[in-house]
């Protein structure tokens, strides 16, 4: 699938230690890694900002859009634009999920899944390795 924003793995590697993002970004975002739950440094950010990807610096999610699921992952009902992420149908493990990934360059982000609150019904369960948090 072609992005907007294309890197190699060493420039995605340098790019992501220039941020000073946490060791496992790199993983997650370009490999679909997953954090563990409950070990993410925004899983209970509730402060008012925006979330942006880690690799490009799309904004993905408002703070507004975030709840708390009870899952050890940040969770989101909706994207901050509908544009502003990609999914495609995952089938790596034993059952099917739907990947959501930055729009703009690809990144991993982690998964939607329709249980989520209204108004949408779905729930954006998103790793913090591969966002970073901006206060309004």
């Amino acid at each position: 699938m072609p992005f907007k924003i294309t890197k190699t793995d060493a420039e995605w590697q340098a790019l992501l230690r220039e941020k000073g993002a946490e060791p496992l970004a790199y993983q997650v975002t370009r490999h679909e890694a997953t954090e563990r739950a409950f070990t993410g440094r925004l899983a209970d950010q509730h402060a008012d900002g925006t979330y942006h990807c880690i690799c490009c610096d799309r904004p993905l999610f408002d703070g507004q859009a975030k709840f708390d699921s009870g899952t050890g992952w940040p969770s989101f009902f909706q994207p901050i634009q509908q544009d502003a992420v990609g999914t495609q149908v995952d089938g790596l493990l034993w059952m099917k999920r739907t990947e959501v990934h930055c729009a703009d360059c690809g990144a991993h982000l982690g998964h939607v899944f329709e249980d989520g609150p209204a108004p949408t019904g779905l729930r954006y369960c998103m790793n913090s390795a591969s966002l970073h948090f901006e206060p309004r």
